[in-house]
């Protein structure tokens, strides 16, 4: 079912993910007039496409006369979850857009405060039933996820790379599961550990899109260690156009992967063996970690 915003709606945005589906569903409706405070990467992607409507500089602020508070549940920040907070104590209506499929109640948690939404948003049915599992008594509903529906018919203009590529889609993994190494590196060792197994052309180029909250640099030492293998960074900035040009795509748990097997790549999931098992429920992605050797 398509959302319903009535017409003082706030939103309070900072991961990027759910960030994108938020501003694709206002962008849906053709209206202009919404309160929004945007911390991190959301208040990138919120002046892309709201040029016009000015952010407000508190959260107070933004709720001041608002019926209904929408907000991302992302990991980088505790706007998020001050804003729902604030919402609770001003009686206002708040919903939360879950835009993966992992750490359900975690997202909710911050400093020892549990608070939830009055209703919880998500994109498909994988979501839809977990989500209906982790939170039983609260209200949880499927609204369709219009920024999916705006990549795949971008990706679908994009013309493919002259020479083979590969995607990499990096996310920081934040625990190193007991190696001394961040995760996001051992699973880029794996990889290139069994690339040459796997079947790519030898000349294919493999390009490194580093997470939005990743700071500048972070793999450049990592590439070095590695002149062997053709990577590149990707500087593209929209995914859409460098999964438009990837013939394969891999990463660890990224929503990338997901929108990439949508568009028909052949995705790889490089979580190393002694990993927990990939969290992704979707089939068709092909998980190193499961393959003999």
């Amino acid at each position: 079912m398509e959302p319903d915003f009535p017409l003082h709606t706030a939103v309070v945005c900072h991961d990027a993910g759910a960030a994108n589906i938020v501003i694709a569903s206002l962008l849906e409706t053709g209206r202009v007039d919404w309160r929004a405070y945007m911390a991190g990467p959301a208040e990138r992607l919120w002046k892309a496409s709201f040029s016009k409507i000015e952010l407000h500089d508190s959260l107070e602020s933004t709720l001041d006369g608002a019926e209904l508070l929408v907000t991302g549940t992302g990991w980088e920040s505790d706007v998020e979850h001050e804003a729902r907070l604030l919402a609770r104590e001003r009686g206002v209506k708040s919903v939360a857009i879950i835009d993966h499929w992992v750490n359900y109640v975690e997202r909710f948690v911050r400093h020892g405060k549990v608070v939830w939404p009055d209703e919880f948003w998500v994109t498909d049915q994988y979501a839809l039933e977990h989500a209906l599992r982790v939170f039983p008594e609260k209200s949880v509903l499927q609204i369709p996820n219009h920024y999916v529906i705006r990549q795949l018919r971008e990706i679908a203009l994009v013309e493919k790379a002259d020479e083979p590529e590969l995607l990499y889609v990096l996310e920081p993994m934040r625990t190193d599961w007991g190696h001394g190494i961040p995760g996001e590196f051992q699973a880029l060792d794996y990889f290139v550990g069994r690339f040459s197994e796997l079947g790519f052309p030898a000349e294919t180029v493999i390009r490194l899109r580093p997470h939005p909250s990743e700071v500048y640099g972070k793999y450049d030492h990592w590439i070095d260690l590695n002149p062997e293998m053709n990577i590149k960074l990707d500087t593209l900035l929209s995914i859409s156009e460098s999964l438009g040009r990837a013939t394969w795509v891999a990463g660890c748990e990224s929503f990338a992967l997901v929108l990439a097997m949508m568009a028909g790549r052949k995705v790889y999931c490089t979580l190393p063996p002694w990993a927990p098992p990939c969290r992704l429920p979707h089939g068709g992605l092909i998980h190193l970690g499961r393959l003999s050797k």
